[in-house]
């Protein structure tokens, strides 16, 4: 930023000296070298290399005026009287030109290809083939034995006296008659009571009696006591236990393997060269200086500032204070101006104020 405002500077410094009007200096031949103006702007210059120390743009800068100035006329040409000229910039010339360029150089792409595989079925062992002993356990049987626990013997038996029950019917009361009262037609008739007396015979009543009676007396016999037998039954070994040897087989179980079909494969395809067209601004030709009608104070007035002012403000451009005082703002916009629409800067020319439509 301070290098855009040192170099603003030496160029307004510099147009400063070239500047003038054409009714005092029509006649005089001046050599810019030993002009107070150009002594001034190398004290700028050295004051320039002192604060900035890189002032190789400045030093271009005075170098190609002096160089302007010795191969142009310190004077305007054909010069009108009554106004004022100035050198001002010529802006350098640009074309726009289309250019191919690389913007990605060629160069190759790896693509792989992942492995395939497949699934097949497999037979493998699982368990070995092997030998057990299996052990065959005994068998038993039951067997039954008849064992004599007594011997056979006799015993004196008592045979109790036998004895019988026998009924006997004994005479109570014999049969007999006797008077009962009656209404048969067989009656006596009791004289004194009046009543009807029949005979009624009785029979004899009996009770049977029983009673117990011995028919064989109390004897003693021997009866035969038999022999007693206990049978027992026992379990014995039918078949002892034995060995036998057994062969286990081997076990198998079919799974699936995955296995390798097609292996991973690379390949390395080629990427072309990119390019694209470009437009490019290349320089026609350099800026230069250039005599031309500017305002100044002798054919200006505070009125033609505020029309300039007003026109600025209009077109977007701030030239500060519309106060008919052609200031720094005031400039500034119109150096803002000049550069957007490509003409001549760094003074107030009359084709800069016909451009913004302000009458002089």
């Amino acid at each position: 930023m301070k290098k855009q405002i040192f170099t603003f500077t030496v160029s307004a410094l510099a147009l400063a000296v070239l500047s003038g009007c054409s009714a005092t200096n029509n006649s005089t031949q001046v050599d810019i070298k030993d002009s107070s103006e150009y002594k001034s702007l190398q004290q700028e210059l050295a004051s320039v290399r002192n604060a900035q120390g890189d002032t190789s743009q400045l030093e271009s800068e005075i170098a190609r005026l002096t160089r302007e100035s010795q191969t142009t006329s310190l004077l305007p040409p054909n010069p009108k009287a009554g106004e004022c000229y100035a050198r001002v910039v010529i802006p350098a010339k640009y074309t726009m030109a289309s250019e191919t360029v690389q913007v990605r150089a060629a160069g190759q792409r790896i693509e792989t290809t992942a492995p395939q595989y497949g699934y097949v079925e497999q037979r493998v062992l699982v368990k070995d083939a092997y030998e057990r002993l299996e052990v065959i356990p005994a068998t038993y049987k039951n067997v039954t034995e008849t064992i004599e626990v007594a011997e056979a013997s006799e015993q004196l038996v008592r045979v109790p006296a036998k004895y019988k029950t026998v009924t006997e019917k004994i005479l109570v009361r014999p049969a007999h008659t006797e008077w009962k009262k009656g209404t048969g037609p067989i009656q006596k008739v009791d004289a004194g009571t009046g009543e009807i007396m029949c005979l009624v015979e009785v029979p004899a009543v009996y009770k049977t009696v029983t009673k117990t009676v011995m028919i064989a007396p109390e004897s003693v016999k021997t009866v035969a006591v038999p022999g007693k037998s206990q049978t027992i039954s026992r379990r014995v070994v039918d078949q002892p236990a034995a060995t036998r040897k057994i062969v286990v087989p081997a076990v198998y179980k079919t799974i699936k393997v995955r296995k390798l079909a097609k292996a991973a494969q690379q390949t390395a395809i080629a990427i072309p060269a990119e390019y694209k067209t470009v437009e490019k601004r290349a320089k026609v030709s350099d800026a230069y200086l250039e005599w031309r009608s500017i305002l100044c104070e002798t054919n200006t007035q505070p009125s033609l500032i505020r029309d300039l002012q007003r026109a600025l403000k209009t077109k977007g451009y701030n030239p500060g204070k519309i106060d008919g005082v052609l200031g720094r703002d005031t400039m500034a916009a119109v150096n803002s101006y000049q550069k957007a629409k490509g003409m001549a800067s760094g003074q107030l020319t009359i084709n800069t104020l016909k451009s913004l439509g302000v009458a002089i």
